[in-house]
């Protein structure tokens, strides 16, 4: 192992190539070319085999990271391949989207010591791409099938990790969504750019042929009540996410659009959909000022799309400064190549419509740490200044929309109020996972409360089974 292991100290750190920037702002293509077998197996031979590895203990699947690594260095492909597939129902997409910076390269020990993370997500994106370029995708079969059904709300990461985990079991499996489409922000809320619709397609696909059966444009507790679902299934699971956007609160604030909005007429275009509001230009960047308000990475995917549009300038409003803001410091660099201007500790304080449309924005200052440990911004006085702008967009972050009605208790959020470990929620047999629960984060962390509530809920279902048959 040793000779094929730990050359970080000669392998130096090497990504796929990048596109250049003026070639991918003009179009929605994945701005990475593909690894080659050779390039991966040298990135994957300099991760260090730590007795300790810190990148599956900061993986939130816990994913078997130094395993596979080992395995595609070796050029044992298939068999790296299955050992990332057995902790994760999507690593072609984690691969792609996940903030490997802020997690499992972030905590690579070679990063530490200055060398440079081994490219994990690149490896991983190209070891699922390979599986399913030489058939090594397992369709779905069950050792047996179950009488038991489960209905599932929602067909975002969440939902399909655990359609996938319980249809494994043989359980029979429903997802009922409210879009037009399978794989909720998966296909409507990232660009392309990041995650082209058809690696989430031939996925949903595989669920599919599997067996899993979707109902699609049926919005629950209008279409159908959470109760006619109990009655249909023996357990169901809550994982709509969080759609609902955070309001900007500022004065002439009705001009704003809302981030979830513009980037689903975007990805809606991508997918050949009619959407009015992009023809009538409402929601279309092509030769606007665009401002986007907020620091989070749907903010950057807001910024990035504008470029890719034709806006004629792109100005990214953020209140703390770069090093304190929650989106991942790759896509900042990925959106100032791509020319994205960033206006740092700035905050709007109200919004102009009119024949000089813009955002009348003040500057701001880190002030003490607030609860969570980051530096509270404060503002500057007399410090005002105008940011034109034909077209706003507000990124400021998601809240839950409203389950009361459902019968769900909840947090002081809005979100749904579970057993922290079984997922349940207080109606026997109901369970949440995913955004829904946890609020607005990562896809990694859906998956992975997707997949842990299905098996609460196969224990949940073996233990009425249980007390049915005394």
């Amino acid at each position: 192992m040793a000779e094929r292991m730990q050359k970080f100290v000669s392998l130096g750190q090497k990504w796929p190539e990048k596109r250049a920037p003026e070639e991918r702002a003009a179009d929605f293509h994945e701005i990475h070319r593909e690894f080659i077998a050779e390039k991966a197996a040298q990135q994957a031979s300099r991760c260090a085999q730590c007795g300790v590895p810190f990148c599956q203990t900061h993986c939130p699947l816990q994913n078997n990271i130094p395993d596979w690594l080992r395995l595609a260095a070796e050029g044992r492909l298939e068999e790296a391949y299955r050992t990332s597939a057995a902790t994760n129902p999507m690593p072609e997409v984690c691969g792609r989207i996940c903030p490997q910076d802020r997690l499992c390269e972030g905590a690579c020990v070679i990063e530490q010591s200055q060398h440079g993370a081994v490219t994990i997500g690149a490896v991983e994106k190209y070891l699922t791409d390979t599986a399913w370029r030489e058939g090594w995708v397992d369709p779905i079969r069950p050792r047996a099938e179950r009488q038991e059904s489960i209905g599932i709300v929602g067909a975002g990461p969440a939902g399909l990790a655990a359609a996938e985990r319980m249809r494994q079991r043989g359980y029979q499996v429903t997802v009922y969504d409210r879009h037009d489409r399978v794989g909720g922000l998966l296909i409507y809320g990232i660009p392309n750019f990041k995650l082209e619709k058809e690696v989430v397609e031939r996925r949903t696909k595989r669920l599919s042929d599997g067996g899993v059966k979707f109902v699609l444009n049926c919005n629950v507790g209008e279409d159908v009540t959470l109760d006619e679902l109990r009655q249909r299934h023996e357990a169901v699971l809550i994982a709509t996410g969080v759609y609902k956007p955070r309001p900007l609160n500022a004065p002439n604030d009705r001009s704003v659009v809302a981030a979830l909005d513009y980037l689903i007429a975007s990805n809606r275009i991508g997918l050949g959909d009619d959407v009015p509001e992009f023809t009538s230009g409402a929601l279309n960047a092509k030769d606007r000022r665009v401002v986007v308000i907020g620091g989070g990475d749907t903010a950057m995917d807001c910024v990035r799309t504008a470029r890719r549009q034709g806006a004629a300038s792109v100005t990214c409003l953020y209140r703390r400064d770069r090093a304190n803001m929650p989106g991942s410091q790759r896509e900042v660099g990925h959106a100032e190549e791509e020319g994205v201007a960033f206006d740092w500790l700035a905050a709007p304080k109200s919004v102009r419509a009119g024949k000089a449309p813009g955002v009348k924005a003040v500057r701001m200052r880190l002030g003490a740490p607030d609860t969570s440990g980051r530096q509270s911004p404060e503002e500057t006085p007399d410090s005002a200044y105008d940011v034109p702008g034909d077209l706003i967009i507000a990124a400021l972050g998601f809240d839950a929309e409203e389950i009361t009605t459902w019968g769900l208790a909840t947090t002081r959020w809005g979100t749904a109020n579970v057993n922290p470990l079984t997922f349940a929620t207080n109606i026997p047999g109901v369970y949440a996972a995913g955004d829904i629960v946890r609020g607005a984060s990562l896809v990694v962390w859906a998956i992975r409360e997707g997949r842990d509530a299905a098996d609460a809920m196969h224990a949940w279902i073996q233990d009425q089974a249980r007390v049915a048959a005394q």
